[in-house]
């Protein structure tokens, strides 16, 4: 259990610097910021959160507005929430 939180902690950390880039579009940020307060919630399984947070992601990361940078970081912090939900089954 213990590894999962701390992996579950990495992919918030990687959502928060993304929500905090001002280099990428307001709704790149909103939805960073929104998928790591999803991924927090108590109330629900993980893989449902996870679920719901690469859902948004997904959004995310076919918005053409999405800078290069910005899409590269939505992979990678998709593919550790892949791997995570992976590993919860």
């Amino acid at each position: 259990m213990h590894m999962k939180q701390e992996e579950l902690n990495n992919v918030c950390r990687m959502l928060e610097e993304l929500s905090e880039d001002i280099s990428v579009p307001r709704n790149i940020r909103r939805g960073a910021k929104e998928a790591k307060e999803i991924l927090l919630r108590r109330d629900e399984s993980l893989d449902v959160k996870i679920a719901s947070a690469i859902s948004i992601l997904d959004e995310l990361v076919n918005d053409p507005n999405t800078p290069i940078h910005g899409r590269t970081a939505i992979w990678n912090i998709m593919g550790a929430l892949e791997s995570l939900s992976a590993k919860s089954k």
